[in-house]
């Protein structure tokens, strides 16, 4: 092959790799875009809908090894009277974080609104126990915000497809919800019994909760 003829070739293979190029950093910004837009934007953590999908994924993929919680910060709206809305925003991405940490790259951690999360993780039966105590005291402790702490109380329930006879989602999270109540504001993670499960619900939501459609006394 001549110089020229060498130099026609390089310059024809170039001329196809930049549209390419272009395209493929296209496709890494519309992606990465798309995670953003999927993620609440405080915590970090996923949002309702993102959450859902990958907990349902991770439900029909390992249904025997999977731990679900609920958590909702206790006494949220005295800590935002008290401190101010800067100090209940630090908390709540503390809670996220720490969520995520304990969720780690086998799980995913979510933002269901306000002051309410959910995690669904991959954790083996007989290390359950262990992990569930450990995520308890995790979640007491104090928050550093600016030149002090924050205490922070988080009631927990933990549902599993054992415990409630069922790999559905809107039941692991109705159970895990009930047992969440049952020990609110104790500091203590409850673990859902089949009962929990069979808890009169509103939308998927045990009833009374804040955004059913029945009234009640929040938990």
């Amino acid at each position: 092959m001549t110089t020229l003829a060498l130099t026609r070739k390089t310059l024809q293979l170039t001329a196809l790799a930049v549209p390419l190029a272009g395209w493929t950093l296209h496709t890494t910004v519309l992606h990465r875009r798309l995670t953003q837009a999927q993620r609440d934007p405080l915590t970090t953590t996923w949002r309702r809908e993102a959450f859902t999908t990958r907990a349902q994924r991770l439900l029909g993929q390992h249904p025997d090894d999977v731990v679900l919680v609920l958590a909702d910060a206790d006494h949220f709206k005295q800590l935002n009277d008290r401190h101010g809305h800067a100090a209940g925003d630090t908390a709540l991405a503390a809670i996220g974080a720490r969520l995520s940490e304990w969720a780690g790259p086998r799980g995913a951690a979510g933002r269901l609104g306000g002051d309410e999360f959910a995690v669904l993780t991959r954790i083996e039966p007989r290390h359950q126990a262990l992990r569930l105590e450990h995520l308890a005291r995790l979640m007491t402790r104090p928050v550093s915000y600016e030149d002090g702490l924050l205490p922070l109380s988080v009631s927990l329930g933990a549902a599993t497809p054992a415990a409630v006879a069922s790999s559905y989602l809107p039941t692991l999270m109705r159970a895990a919800d009930a047992a969440m109540y049952e020990g609110k504001h104790t500091g203590e993670i409850v673990r859902a019994r089949p009962d929990h499960a069979r808890v009169p619900s509103v939308n998927g939501r045990r009833a009374g909760r804040p955004g059913t459609a029945v009234r009640g006394r929040a938990a």
